[in-house]
């Protein structure tokens, strides 16, 4: 069913693509609870986010409930790699750095890293973290600091902190007063988003 395109949802839908930072997304490696997807598709859409990485190797693509997560889901769109050389040559051909979330005494604190440029960052399976082969082909490990007994995040909420900081550098660089899509891609992603 195609939907009414009134000039109110057109602007709104202008809006927000132009808010949208094609060069940041967000690696989800193996993330097996639903709900956590469903959070981080949320997070990934709040803070303008139009693609994420969905790494699934060895654990199954959960199951997302309609309710909590079709908002997002309709606004996100998502691509699958089931190895690591598929999605490294995918970020890399968009001149992608890539960051591996690490607990490891090579990683480095979040706003150690310039993430007003392009970047991808790989979140790790909630029980083991980020797997060996993603932090092998990495370009630098990160981790938010933290200053409590407990030493983790949880994933989803891991994920909105690392892209509010995101956010935050890409405000004050002027990021988002400026769209990132080319014209003719921002009219076909337009197109796409006036059918949803």
């Amino acid at each position: 069913m195609t939907k009414e395109r009134t000039p109110e949802r057109t602007a709104k839908l202008e809006r927000v693509l132009q808010l949208r930072q094609k060069d940041l997304t967000l690696v989800m490696a193996n993330v097996h609870d639903p709900h956590n997807v469903s959070a981080i598709l949320r997070s990934c859409d709040a803070f303008g986010v139009p693609k994420v990485h969905l790494y699934y190797t060895d654990t199954p693509f959960p199951k997302l409930g309609n309710k909590s997560s079709a908002s997002a889901r309709k606004w996100v769109d998502t691509e699958r790699h089931d190895n690591t050389d598929d999605l490294m040559k995918s970020l890399r051909a968009k001149g992608m750095k890539v960051l591996a979330t690490s607990c490891s005494p090579s990683a480095k604190p979040l706003r150690d890293y310039d993430l007003s440029e392009p970047v991808a960052i790989i979140m790790g399976n909630e029980h083991r973290g980020t797997d060996p082969e993603l932090v092998e082909v990495a370009d630098g490990e990160v981790y938010i600091p933290m200053f409590g007994m407990i030493q983790s995040f949880n994933v989803s909420v891991a994920a909105a902190v690392i892209l509010s900081e995101a956010s935050r550098q890409r405000q004050i660089a002027g990021k988002y007063d400026q769209p990132t899509y080319t014209d003719e891609e921002y009219k076909e992603v337009l197109e796409d988003w006036l059918e949803r």
